[in-house]
Parts: C-alpha cells; sequence; structure tokens
C-alpha cells in the first residue's frame, strides 16, 4: 500500500504507530510487519513519521482474531482489499469475509478430527519410524511412499 506524505495539522486525529500499538495490544514491530505484507497502510507527516487512520484499530483486532482462527496472512489480505481503504468494516461486511473462512475453517477441523481420532492408535504401537505398521500400512503397502505413517498426510 502506497505511504502518502500529509502536511503537519492534517493529522490531528490519526494515530501514531505508539498509540495503535497501546491500543491494539500488538507490538510496534508486528504493525510494521503487517504494513510490510500489505494487510494495513499508514500515511507520513512532514517528518516522516507514522500516522494511521482510526479504523486501523479494527483491522488490526479483524487480524489477528483471524490469526487465531488460523486464517493465514494471504487470506486476510485477500479479504480486506474488499474494503475501501480507512474504512472501518461494518458487522455486515464482518459476516462477510468470514463467511469466506468458515469452509475453510470447517475443512480444517474436520481433518484435525480424523487426525486426533487415529492419534492414540497410530502413536500407541510405536510405529512412527518404522517402514511396516500393521494398522496403518498392512503387509507393508506404502513402504514405496517412505517410512512412517504415510496414511497420516
Amino acid at each position: 500500500m502506497a505511504k502518502t506524505k500529509i502536511p503537519s495539522g492534517m493529522y490531528k486525529s490519526d494515530l501514531s504507530v505508539g498509540e495503535v500499538s497501546k491500543r491494539s495490544g500488538v507490538a510496534v514491530s508486528a504493525l510494521h510487519f503487517y504494513e510490510a505484507k500489505g494487510l494495513i497502510a499508514c500515511q507520513r507527516t512532514e517528518g516522516n513519521q507514522r500516522r494511521y487512520h482510526r479504523d486501523i484499530l479494527r483491522r488490526v483486532s479483524l487480524i489477528k482474531i483471524a490469526q487465531k482462527l488460523g486464517v493465514s496472512l494471504s487470506e486476510i489480505k485477500a479479504a480486506f482489499k474488499e474494503l475501501p481503504p480507512n474504512h472501518q468494516a461494518t458487522p455486515a461486511e464482518w459476516k462477510a469475509m468470514s463467511s469466506k473462512w468458515k469452509k475453510t475453517l470447517d475443512d480444517r477441523i474436520e481433518h484435525l478430527s480424523q487426525l486426533r481420532d487415529q492419534l492414540t492408535s497410530c502413536i500407541g504401537c510405536g510405529c512412527l519410524s518404522m517402514k511396516d505398521c500393521p494398522l496403518r500400512n498392512p503387509q507393508d503397502q506404502l513402504a514405496t511412499h517412505g517410512p512412517g505413517a504415510q496414511l497420516l498426510e
């Protein structure tokens, strides 16, 4: 996202990076990282200081929530592209963004549930480093694919 220079006096209601960090609970370095990844944008003062529009607090919150759900930064960036810059996401827009992630999350939950259900039997026999596993690899059918429990992936 492009950085623009703004004249002094025009950024009184905008937030410094320190203020955003303090109010969001996100480290300054993380804010710089999000900016480098194109997730958030700032303007620069004549003194080259970062200034963020107040909607940045909502965007940072959405980033943190999405990350806790396991949504990738690229997926978050794609969702933010649908919002106009300097615009606070409305509940309807958040619902639209989250509904796009629901299918991915449901698939991930199903996969993790399957792994969880197979975990006891697989680790219980101690075969994870062996080619032959009578439970997960009967008659060594998967040995050509390499050692270990091939069916876990």
